[in-house]
Order: C-alpha cells, then sequence, then structure tokens
C-alpha cells in the first residue's frame, strides 16, 4: 500500500513556489510580479506564486514520470482504480476521451437519453453513432432516472456490434441505476461500460454511500473531483480497472482535449483533495450525511413541500419503453426501489415546491435573494441542494429557516405548476439519426428562423434546462413537436443552452 499522508505533487508545487529565481518562462505574470492589482486586491499575491508552468521538477501531464505520476498512483489506489489520469478540463474531456478510446468513426455506442451534452460532443469527436435508451421516468415528480438492466440487454441484441455502453451514475438528482447488472450484462458482449459518475466521487469513501462506480463493475469512470470534494473548479478524475480499455488510447484522447498549459493549481489540487479523503474521508462524510439527514427530515416536516427519496420496490414492470412507477414517498433508502432507482446519495436533496404552488425557479429566486440560500439548480416542481463536506450546521440552519419562511409567507392557491416536461421531451424525440452526430456538425449549414426549421436537419446542439439535457443534436430531424417543446421550456422560465443563438430565434440547420 502507498502512503496515502503524502501530496508528492503539491509539495513539489509549494518548493519550486518558494525557490528564488528570475523566471523567463510563461505564465508571463512572472509569480504574481504582472497581476493586475484588482486580482492581487481579491486573491492575494501567494496563489500567483503557485501558478507555475512544467518546470523540471513539476513534471509533465501527458507523458508523467515525477511527482505527477505519484499523485495518480495515489489517487488511483484511493478511489480503486488501477490507473488514474488528472483532469483539468473538467469532466466533459474525461467523457470525450472515453468515447474517442473505446469508439471510432461508425462504431455503435450505447448511452441514455438523458446524457450529459459531453457525451454528444464526444459523438461529434469520434464519428461513433449512438443507440439511445430512454431512462426510467417518474411521471408525478417529472424526474427522470437511470435506465435498466433489461433495456440495456435489449439494445446489447438489437446491437450486438456496439462497441461502449455508456451510463450516468448517480444522476444529476442523486439516482442510481443498477449498475452492477448493467455492467454485468454488458461485459457478456465483451465490452466496457463506461460511467459519468461526475457527481459521484465521494462514494468511495463511506459505506452509507451508494457503490462506486468501480466497485459495481464499470471499466472507466470519470469523476469530478470539483463537485462534490475538496479540489478547484474544473479539476476532475479519470479511473480504470481491468484490461477492456487500452489505456494508451486514453491517454492519447486526452491529449486531444486537454489542454498543453495545465493549470498547476488544478492539479495540486485534486492531489491534495486526494489526500484529504484517503485519511479523513469517512469521518468528512458521516458529518456531511449527518448534515443532510437533519436538513432531509426538517424540511420534509415542512407544511407543503416533500423530499425525494428511493420509490415503493411495489413496482416490478421493465421493457424498453420509458418506465413509470407509483408516487415518490418519504420512504428510507434501502427499502427497494426499481430497476432505475435502486440508491440515493442522500447528501444530494430534491426538493419539492409545487406544493406551494410555486414553480422551482421562483422559489430559488426568492431563497437566493430574500434568505442568502443559493440551490444548486431549479426545475419547475423542484430544487435540488448538494450537500457536501464544506457545508457547516449553520448552512443547514439558514437553509432550513429560507424553507419554513418560504412555506409560510410565500405559499400561493389555485396555482397549478404541474407538468411532465421529461414526459414531453421524450415525445419529441425522432426515431433515429438523419446524419451521424459529426457529419451533420462539419456539414455546410445555414441559420434560419425557428418556425422555418421544421423538418430540417439540425447542425447544432440544443440543451434546455430543464431538464438540463440535448433535446436536438447534429443529426436529427427537427421537428414541430421538438419546437413547440422548446418554447414551452422558455415560457415556464427555462433557458436554452449550447445552441448558438441563446433567444431560440433561430437554429443553426444542415444546409
Amino acid at each position: 500500500m502507498l502512503n496515502q499522508n503524502q501530496t508528492p505533487l503539491l509539495d513539489a508545487l509549494k518548493a519550486n513556489a518558494a525557490r528564488p529565481h528570475a523566471p523567463f518562462y510563461t505564465p508571463g505574470h512572472k509569480r504574481g510580479a504582472g497581476i493586475a492589482q484588482p486580482l492581487v486586491d481579491l486573491f492575494g499575491k501567494a496563489v500567483f506564486r503557485a501558478d507555475l508552468t512544467e518546470l523540471a521538477d513539476l513534471d509533465n501531464l501527458f507523458a508523467p514520470q515525477g511527482v505527477i505520476q505519484e499523485a495518480q498512483q495515489l489517487a488511483a489506489e484511493a478511489f480503486g482504480a488501477s490507473q488514474t489520469w488528472f483532469l483539468v478540463n473538467g469532466s466533459t474531456c474525461g467523457i470525450e476521451a472515453a468515447i474517442l478510446a473505446t469508439c471510432g468513426t461508425g462504431d455503435k455506442i450505447i448511452l441514455p437519453r438523458n446524457v450529459h451534452s459531453s457525451a454528444i460532443a464526444g459523438l461529434i469527436l469520434s464519428g461513433a453513432i449512438p443507440i439511445f435508451l430512454n431512462p426510467e421516468y417518474d411521471p408525478v415528480l417529472d424526474i427522470a432516472h437511470s435506465i435498466t438492466p433489461n433495456a440495456v440487454q435489449f439494445a446489447l441484441q438489437q446491437h450486438p456490434d456496439a462497441k461502449a455502453v455508456l451510463t450516468v451514475y448517480p444522476t444529476y438528482y442523486g439516482v442510481c441505476g443498477d449498475l452492477n447488472a448493467i455492467a454485468n450484462i454488458t461485459h457478456q458482449y465483451n465490452i466496457p461500460l463506461l460511467v459519468d459518475e461526475a457527481h459521484g466521487a465521494h462514494f468511495a469513501f463511506h459505506p452509507e454511500l451508494p457503490t462506486p462506480a468501480l466497485a459495481a463493475g464499470a471499466d472507466l469512470t470519470v469523476q469530478s473531483i470539483h463537485k462534490v470534494l475538496g479540489a478547484i473548479t474544473q479539476a476532475s478524475m479519470l479511473h480504470v480497472q481491468g484490461n477492456r480499455i487500452d489505456c494508451d488510447r486514453i491517454s492519447k484522447a486526452l491529449q486531444l482535449v486537454q489542454s498543453t498549459s495545465p493549470s498547476y493549481l488544478l492539479l495540486a489540487s485534486l492531489d491534495a483533495a486526494r489526500q484529504q479523503m484517503a485519511l479523513y474521508g469517512k469521518m468528512l462524510m458521516s458529518r456531511t450525511l449527518q448534515l443532510a439527514d437533519e436538513a432531509r427530515t426538517k424540511i420534509s416536516q415542512i407544511p407543503g413541500l416533500s423530499i425525494l427519496e428511493i420509490p415503493s420496490p411495489a413496482y416490478k414492470g421493465e421493457d424498453n419503453t420509458v418506465q413509470r412507477f407509483p408516487p415518490l414517498r418519504r420512504l428510507s433508502v434501502g427499502l427497494g426501489g426499481s430497476p432505475g432507482f435502486v440508491a440515493l446519495d442522500k447528501t444530494r436533496l430534491t426538493v419539492t415546491v409545487s406544493g406551494l404552488g410555486l414553480t422551482g425557479f421562483e422559489a430559488d429566486e426568492i431563497l437566493d435573494e430574500k434568505f442568502a440560500v443559493t440551490a444548486e439548480f431549479a426545475s419547475l416542481q423542484h430544487l435540488t441542494l448538494i450537500i457536501s463536506l464544506g457545508n457547516t450546521p449553520a448552512d443547514i440552519k439558514q437553509l432550513v429557516q429560507g424553507f419554513t419562511t418560504l412555506a409560510k409567507e410565500y405559499r400561493r392557491t389555485n396555482l397549478n405548476v404541474k407538468s411532465h416536461l421529461w414526459q414531453d421531451f421524450v415525445s419529441t424525440l425522432s426515431p433515429a439519426l438523419h446524419f451521424s452526430p459529426r457529419k451533420a456538425f462539419f456539414a455546410v449549414s445555414e441559420i434560419l428562423p425557428l418556425i422555418q426549421t421544421s423538418d430540417r436537419i439540425c447542425a447544432e446542439i440544443v440543451c434546455p434546462y430543464p431538464p438540463g439535457i440535448p433535446v436536438l443534436m447534429p443529426g436529427e430531424i427537427i421537428t414541430k413537436p421538438v419546437l413547440d417543446y422548446l418554447q414551452q421550456i422558455q415560457a415556464k422560465g427555462g433557458f436554452i443552452s449550447g445552441s448558438a443563438d441563446t433567444s431560440l430565434k433561430t437554429l443553426k440547420v444542415v444546409k
């Protein structure tokens, strides 16, 4: 076993930042001497002394043989991987590299329709052909969960030539599907299971959290260490295990999608975050879970509010269509669940506010402006909050007080905010791609008024929030229901990302 108390990369950076010398290398601010005063006033000078480039003692991210290699080996052991790569372009570049390393032009990859937009980027870069699966769906809360084992089995029977399966674990709401079963099915076809575990980096450090993706059988997983642990924003990791992934292809793919001038501030933060969790992770997660349980208990007792919990085990049906199951109630995690919802990250709170006659957007604005409580994201019926190792009892007190006052003073009556945005979304999906995402992305395109784009081939990614899932991607036929759905999202307070025209007055289509 390695000594997890070590921080080789952080130590090397600290030593080089303190070493007196005349700097004739990048970055241009020369260890903070040339930084603008407003930045110094905000950050201080110390951080800029550590903003260094690939000096001899600091190793090279793309050919590590020194302190970066040592730090990655420590991380691999701590997170249960056989090999780990540090990422400075976020989990986005990790997902892109995973697809590039396993799929080439024309290769099929099975993945959920509620995948992150980075996976669509991976399809464009690789030329791979997506085989999309609809996830299990809760029609009462209008939340999509995980794809199911049966859906994966059916897809692989129909497409035995697929090169990989990719899934999201956990979802943005903290919901985990049956990853172990999906891994077993995937491996029967001798192909790798890739996992977008961006929101699950903490799973390896406490038994009351869901099973980590690697422990559940994933061959590759990508984690945003910055999202729930103690790294700087944009600092992530990619882990692999077993022999189904060509590690050399991962390294080469990462050279394509990462900066050749990696930030050592981000890299060192990964080294420090790993050490923190390896030494104190269980204690930190126990405290975090205790805070989350306190928040969950108190908020669920406020009239008009409810908390997302694992569903009743009564649901058994399963097929390759969108899954539906009875309303979720306040049940303890571990009582059963459904094929697309077998576990829940209890540090992730999704609070349903529609019982107050408010939309999630309205509740989010009130909590932020009136009570200085800022959620992770809002949707039509819900607010989702991340409770992590950085939260304090005072934060939880402020959160509970904010929701208490919201329910007492801002409740509305006779306002129906129920909707089925995900169900509406699924109904708009094209039956198949007309072009591959790559072909459409690089095709000659033109920009047309929205009302003129029906039956045209989309040439860009259109990702509405909520639900934060690309509703259009390059290669898909634009239909009138799609256009109606996008306008519905905007009318209800959502916004559009990814497209050139975020006002949605125009769309880019293949010419």
